[in-house]
């Protein structure tokens, strides 16, 4: 089981560099 967890108040800039494609391959159970 994989469990991410992510400091929200950082979302746009994540977004902006990536991070849901990242999101899709690292295919978590629980974010």
């Amino acid at each position: 089981m994989k469990i991410i967890s992510y400091n929200v108040n950082g979302i746009r800039a994540a977004i902006n560099k990536g991070f849901i494609d990242w999101l899709e391959s690292a295919n978590p159970d629980v974010i």
